[in-house]
């Protein structure tokens, strides 16, 4: 697989400084009303996919190409357009928006870039105002000096974790599911790894 693509939710749209941070896409796909999402970004969406339950017809209509799938349907439009861009080759993917309105949607867009059929795509989202990476072996984190980072087991314990240019670091330790040890970390350089053994840790720059 090759190239970087962004996946657009509906929500709250990250703002421009985040979205000046984010590697530039080769393909753009859209769940739903992230077709509308990304024309107010001024964005080109090359598919849109989901039921189209929300998606004005202005911004469907903008898209390249349209996906239309059943309203009764076991998965969410992110999780249909994330395999979406899956499938057309993206080695990497950024998840731009899916912040703000119901919790439960919130939860379930956070699961939808954890999910193991994403496994072998890296992944990392800028949702509202805070920057997240799914962290399955090792990444590189990056933000200002001073800066808060958490980083959360998801979906059972996170083995073997290291960390390097964050204020309090980690040695091959473990990072169990519900535990707040991770929370509220600082940024001690530009740049800062995660790298762990086994398990995924979402980090979160807030």
């Amino acid at each position: 697989m090759s190239g970087h693509a962004w996946v657009v939710a509906g929500g709250e749209p990250p703002g421009r400084r985040l979205l000046g941070e984010l590697a530039p896409p080769k393909l753009i796909v859209a769940a739903d009303s992230g077709a509308d999402v990304a024309l107010g970004l001024g964005l080109r969406v090359d598919v849109v996919v989901g039921d189209f339950d929300s998606a004005t017809p202005a911004a469907a209509a903008a898209a390249g190409e349209r996906r239309r799938f059943p309203t009764d349907k076991d998965a969410t439009d992110l999780a249909l357009a994330l395999a979406e861009a899956r499938d057309r080759g993206a080695a990497s993917i950024t998840l731009v928006g899916g912040a703000g309105g119901r919790l439960d949607h919130l939860l379930a867009n956070v699961a939808a870039i954890t999910a193991e059929e994403l496994a072998e795509v890296r992944i990392d989202a800028a949702m509202g105002s805070a920057r997240l990476w799914v962290v399955r072996r090792a990444e590189t984190l990056r933000g200002a000096v001073g800066d808060l980072v958490t980083l959360l087991a998801h979906g059972g314990p996170a083995t073997g974790v290291g960390t390097s240019g964050l204020r309090w670091a980690l040695a091959g330790e473990t990072l169990e599911a519900g535990s707040s040890r991770g929370v509220s970390n600082v940024f001690e350089a530009r740049e800062a790894t995660v790298t762990l053994e086994s398990g995924v840790i979402l980090a979160i720059r807030p």
